[in-house]
């Protein structure tokens, strides 16, 4: 059928089974917009505040599903507003597909109204970008970027249509939905190695990265700590890969990861890491880090494979059917001295618990986590809540836990959480602050004009509480521009959008607001007044190992 290249960018979207799109209109995508007025039967455009809103909810949405999320967006600053959405979803593995519209073939170059090199831009922040310069093309493209944004590693494709691209007829002709590049194992003598490597450790960890989710491979996890008698830990990315409540499960390690995870990590003899990148919030300081173990690396991108720490055996393959060809090579193990270890650290972590009453970080998402379901997506923002959420938020499916690791982006949970409630149809919930929560509430408006399901629990310290702790411990409290104290009212902002709100600063009030804003429809707003002063902790001093971990204020 003969169809304008708009209407083909439209038409192969939906071909590529996408019922939801993230956007912006503005003269340069006009065509495209025009075209889905066309088709808005077929598919559900969301309109955001600001196109960074829209990069976010299109990265929640993947996150939530797994399918690629779409975000379209004009030229000069609607493309450049995706950047740090953009560069969001490539730092944590997020597929997305950005669709932008430029100026017309014959002003490119010309520093045209609006013109941007936009793929110039973005070359660095997403697996591929094009530029379609042939109507013929365009199709195939769309396609192909679809392709690559869910193949391997997972990312971002950014896909730049000049406007008379958009203008142009073509015969289109339907295709079905690509599929990924097919997966394979880890080489079969790469394998080898590693299982007679495993065989002879006595003090077995897993570390389970983003990786696992990515590659489905939580029962093959399950199955090789059992047959090793082995703890598992996770990165934070990794968070809901692994039920939180499984025994074997000792939580989030790291610089703000659980005391246990983080020291069987350091003292044991051998790292089986699946699907994580080692950062530096993992390691500390590389030449400490776990200095007894040897390493056996599984990662579907080779380049991660001695990239951050150095490895006995490193693995390129998918993380699930190299295990269901490790597995069946490992001698069952019973390690009752390691195990009596772990459980050592255990009791010391539980001995450290907040118990304190009041409103605490602890007590305040121990409440939540009683309103929750298994299938309730919990979105964070950055900072102190976010590590908060990380240590203290209960899992038991994959996909459930949504936030940004690896460029730690404020600002990112307004627009993640919507696309996280549009794609998983839940009611879902942000965890924020008020410092991440002010750079992009204006999509308050989003979630008020379409009816969101959203509870946003504000974690409210009037400062910019990570970057205090910092302050307080490493610069003699030099407090310089962290103090917020802002006069916003966010309860009386939250009715002017059109939504619910309430401020609480007691357990009760807070038990009250949990009730009403867990049953009530739309968005519900939640100010909660938190002391200006709790830390995170656990945490790891900069330059420090494992064996310099704060885990308390005094320390």
């Amino acid at each position: 059928m003969l169809l304008s290249g708009a209407d083909i960018i439209v038409r192969t979207v939906i071909e590529q089974g996408c019922d939801v799109v993230f956007g912006y209109p503005g003269g340069q995508i006009l065509d495209v917009y025009d075209s889905l007025y066309k088709y808005q039967d077929e598919i559900h455009h969301v309109l955001t505040a600001h196109e960074q809103g829209a990069a976010h909810a299109a990265d929640g949405y993947a996150r939530a599903t797994g399918r690629p999320g779409v975000v379209f967006a004009t030229s000069g600053p609607g493309a450049t507003n995706l950047v740090t959405g953009i560069a969001t979803a490539f730092m944590d593995s997020t597929p997305m597909v950005a669709i932008t519209g430029n100026v017309g073939s014959s002003m490119i170059g010309s520093d045209a109204f609006q013109e941007i090199d936009i793929t110039g831009i973005t070359l660095p922040i997403t697996k591929h970008n094009y530029f379609v310069g042939d109507i013929t093309k365009l199709a195939d493209i769309i396609r192909e970027a679809f392709s690559l944004a869910i193949s391997g590693r997972p990312g971002p494709v950014l896909v730049d249509i000049p406007k008379d691209i958009q203008q142009a007829m073509c015969e289109y002709e339907p295709q079905p939905r690509v599929l990924p590049d097919e997966k394979q194992p880890a080489k079969q003598i790469r394998i080898e190695e590693a299982a007679r490597t495993i065989n002879a450790c006595k003090k077995p960890y897993i570390y389970v990265g983003g990786g696992v989710i990515a590659s489905n491979a939580t029962d093959e996890v399950l199955a090789l700590a059992e047959l090793l008698d082995a703890p598992i830990g996770c990165s934070f990315m990794g968070i809901s890969a692994i039920p939180t409540d499984h025994p074997r499960f000792l939580g989030m390690q790291g610089m703000h990861g659980h005391y246990a995870s983080s020291i069987a990590m350091h003292n044991c003899d051998c790292i089986i890491a699946l699907g994580g990148r080692f950062s530096d919030r993992v390691t500390g300081n590389k030449g400490k880090f776990a200095p007894h173990s040897k390493i056996v690396h599984i990662d579907i991108d080779g380049a991660e494979l001695g990239k951050n720490v150095p490895f006995e055996n490193g693995l390129r393959g998918d993380i699930k059917l190299t295990l269901e060809k490790l597995i069946p090579m490992l001698d069952k193990k019973e390690n009752p001295e390691w195990t009596e270890q772990v459980n050592k650290y255990r009791e010391k972590e539980k001995s450290g618990a907040d118990k304190r009453k009041g409103m605490t970080p602890f007590r305040v998402l121990d409440m939540l986590n009683k309103h929750l379901t298994p299938d309730t997506p919990v979105v964070t923002d950055v900072g102190q809540h976010q590590m908060w959420a990380a240590q203290y938020i209960k899992f038991s499916k994959k996909r459930k836990f949504i936030s940004s690791g690896g460029l730690g982006t404020m600002g990112f949970g307004m627009g993640a959480a919507i696309g996280a409630a549009f794609g998983s149809k839940e009611r879902t919930v942000l965890v924020t602050g008020d410092g991440s929560y002010g750079m992009t509430l204006q999509e308050m408006a989003t979630a008020a004009s379409y009816d969101v399901p959203l509870v946003i629990l504000i974690m409210n310290n009037g400062v910019l509480g990570m970057v205090r702790q910092w302050q307080t411990l490493f610069y003699n409290k030099h407090y310089s521009n962290t103090i917020l104290d802002r006069k916003t009212d966010f309860v009386k902002l939250a009715e002017a959008f059109g939504t619910k709100g309430v401020t609480v600063s007691t357990p009760e009030e807070l038990e009250n607001a949990y009730k009403e804003a867990f049953s009530c429809d739309g968005t519900y707003v939640i100010n909660c007044l938190i002391d200006k002063d709790e830390f995170v902790l656990p945490m790891l001093p900069p330059g420090g190992s494992m064996d310099d971990i704060i885990t308390n204020k005094e320390a």
